[in-house]
């Protein structure tokens, strides 16, 4: 298998906001993500945006229709439309800062143990201004 560009890895989501610049803001201050591109067109809508943790990268856009599809946010959508999981360093201190910053918290900080074969997390679940469903976790063993 070919490696993947320099700063990207395997894998990357893209999630869709009616308001995205107001949400990038939002997603570095409450789950500490860092801007690394925001490409805007007319009227500021934002056509691309990269936000990163650690070696992850979210990408971030305006509700449009593209493709031959329309992406919408989950406001619109009036659904989750999509979940996203990514390991932090200390959940119960990632997740208070999401509080702080309004995230809405679904599952409050809590141990998992998979048990001896496999692992055991420390995670939270968390729902952002949008709609769109976060889990965060941290590894305790494994």
């Amino acid at each position: 298998m070919k490696p993947t560009p320099a700063g990207w890895p395997r894998l990357s989501s893209s999630v869709v906001y009616r308001d995205p610049a107001r949400m990038i803001d939002w997603l570095c201050e409450a789950f500490g993500f860092d801007l690394r591109l925001k490409v805007e067109g007319e009227g500021g809508h934002i056509e691309h945006s990269e936000l990163t943790y650690g070696d992850a990268v979210v990408m971030a856009s305006s509700e449009s229709s593209r493709f031959g599809q329309h992406f919408r946010s989950p406001q619109a959508a009036r659904c989750n439309t999509q979940t996203l999981f990514l390991y932090v360093d200390d959940a119960d201190a990632h997740c208070e800062r999401a509080r702080r910053a309004g995230a809405t918290i679904v599952k409050e900080p809590q141990d998992t143990d998979y048990g001896d074969d496999y692992w055991a997390d420390r995670g939270y679940a968390a729902q952002d201004p949008e709609g769109h469903h976060w889990w965060f976790a941290q590894r305790l063993r494994g």
